[in-house]
């Protein structure tokens, strides 16, 4: 699977297959408390604030990587952990987790983020995040502070040293987070420790 001769869409037909095949194979709810534990070992560069800040994250779906208990843990400690709606134009408005009604705050929400939780379908060593093809983050990316963190969650194994096709828009993410841990999305692959 390479860049030059592979489109996004070919890729994400491969990687959605290989998740279907990750997400049967893995114990969801050791990983979804796994996930939750890694929130007091996130690296400084990775880590919100200590104070209660905005945090944005999502809901995840059937075979992604489960974010219950971690939306929790963060609400727990006082951070308004926010999630997307989706709209017709494929942008990203966002409203309070603890919400039922949904009420949106806007699109420009992003701009006072405190740490972002993004979905995706694997990261590569450069960064380079796929997602699912509706190119949301690719709206919200650019909206952040400079610095705000921003982590990829994905199931151990999406973390590749396969080169993901990557256009000029697309912007790096540096922090990936698996039911293993959290490590730079840039680290060296291949080494004898468990993978992201």
């Amino acid at each position: 699977m390479t860049p030059d001769s592979t489109t996004k869409g070919d890729v994400r037909r491969v990687l959605r297959g290989r998740r279907r095949e990750l997400a049967a194979s893995r114990d969801l709810t050791s990983d979804a408390l796994a996930l939750a534990e890694h929130l007091d070992a996130l690296p400084p560069g990775a880590a919100p604030r200590s104070t209660p800040g905005t945090i944005l994250s999502y809901e995840s779906l059937p075979h992604e990587p489960p974010t219950t208990a971690i939306n929790a843990a963060l609400r727990a400690r006082g951070h308004r952990v926010l999630v997307p709606i989706t709209l017709p134009d494929m942008q990203l408005d966002w409203s309070g987790l603890d919400d039922p009604g949904r009420s949106p705050f806007g699109i420009t929400v992003p701009a006072a983020a405190d740490l972002v939780l993004a979905p995706g379908l694997a990261v590569d060593t450069t960064g380079t995040r796929l997602g699912q093809g509706g190119g949301c983050y690719d709206r919200v990316l650019p909206m952040l502070r400079a610095g705000t963190p921003v982590i990829v969650l994905l199931h151990p194994g999406e973390h590749t040293s396969e080169p993901l096709p990557h256009e000029p828009h697309d912007i790096p993410i540096a922090w990936v987070l698996t039911a293993h841990g959290c490590t730079p999305s840039h680290r060296v692959l291949g080494s004898t420790a468990p993978q992201g």
